[in-house]
């Protein structure tokens, strides 16, 4: 039988579907390709283009194909323009989740990995060396994370009134390349915004450097994107054989990189030296965010693989690909 997947031809959704095929197991995407890249997809996957706002092109799709689950990973997910569009991002992740489950319910599809994120913590109060558990409170501090909780609650709810198996995986950083054309092309998130940086022979900015940290700079969690998509597939596997349930994993590694640890391996992986401009910190950014993954290894039987050496090198090769 065949998963749904939906977001397939973007950075994250491209992983999953690639992870799918080398198991051997058959998908089918939708992807409206307003951020995703159809070229990502090899040619033997069958890509259907519309958004999930188009509730009749989903309707049919559904009547076409007898799916056994569905990976839900299309989203906005821009932080910055989710607090400009609030009522956009509400629209586009909420609404369409919404009209998703609801032709899953018709259809009696039962089986549901839904993209979450850790953005649903916020700030939470811990120490910055606690470990962020799925039982920290949830307490988004923008538009985007607040889609993403009201999206699990959504996932909760269906849960309990269809008898759906479903797991959330709140991924915390997502970088790295599984292969050079399936890299992150876009300038977002820290490690592309200093390649992009250097190619302009500039220097990245650093945003605070007096944290309660190792070294004075914000300390995250980050994941290689390859080991991401095979926690999907172990969630996959993990859904189908399962009773009835919902439960939000975390995606991680449970270590953290300061942000200067990260450019100390940039630096080392590209052979470019890199001298920061410190900025005043930004509003809104805890001092450190890692994750504690153990129920993803009592759960799915998953643990990440790759380092941070791994995840620059294999960034790098995709930026120099797409940046030619």
């Amino acid at each position: 039988m065949t998963w749904l997947i939906t977001g397939g031809a973007g950075y994250i959704g491209a992983h999953v579907v690639s992870q799918a095929a080398n198991s051997g197991l058959k998908t089918f995407v939708v992807d409206d390709l307003s951020t995703g890249i159809s070229t990502r997809l090899k040619s033997e996957i069958e890509l259907r283009k519309f958004s999930l706002q188009d509730t009749s092109s989903l309707q049919a799709l559904f009547q076409e194909h007898d799916f056994e689950g569905v990976v839900h990973i299309a989203a906005k997910k821009r932080v910055g323009e989710s607090v400009e569009r609030p009522d956009y991002y509400w629209q586009e992740n909420v609404v369409g989740y919404q009209n998703l489950l609801g032709v899953m319910a018709k259809h009696d599809v039962k089986n549901l990995v839904f993209s979450s994120s850790a953005a649903v913590y916020g700030e939470p109060n811990e120490s910055s060396d606690s470990l962020i558990s799925e039982s920290t409170m949830c307490s988004p501090i923008n538009p985007y994370g607040e889609t993403k909780l009201e999206c699990e609650r959504l996932s909760e709810a269906f849960s309990g009134e269809t008898g759906a198996k479903v797991i959330s995986l709140r991924y915390f950083n997502v970088a790295g390349a599984g292969r050079p054309d399936l890299g992150d092309q876009y300038i977002f998130n820290l490690i592309p915004i200093v390649f992009d940086a250097l190619d302009r022979g500039q220097q990245p900015q650093v945003f605070g450097n007096d944290y309660e940290t190792i070294d004075g700079t914000c300390v995250r969690d980050y994941v290689h994107v390859q080991d991401l998509a095979k926690a999907h597939m172990d969630a996959m596997e993990h859904v189908v054989t399962a009773q009835p349930f919902y439960l939000p994993i975390n995606i991680g590694t449970g270590y953290g990189a300061s942000v200067a640890q990260v450019l100390a391996m940039i630096s080392e992986v590209t052979g470019q030296k890199i001298d920061p401009i410190v900025a005043p910190r930004r509003q809104g950014d805890p001092a450190s965010l890692v994750a504690d993954v153990s129920r993803a290894a009592e759960i799915l039987n998953w643990n990440s693989e790759q380092g941070l050496r791994e995840i620059v090198s294999s960034a790098w090769d995709a930026w120099q690909l797409s940046h030619k």
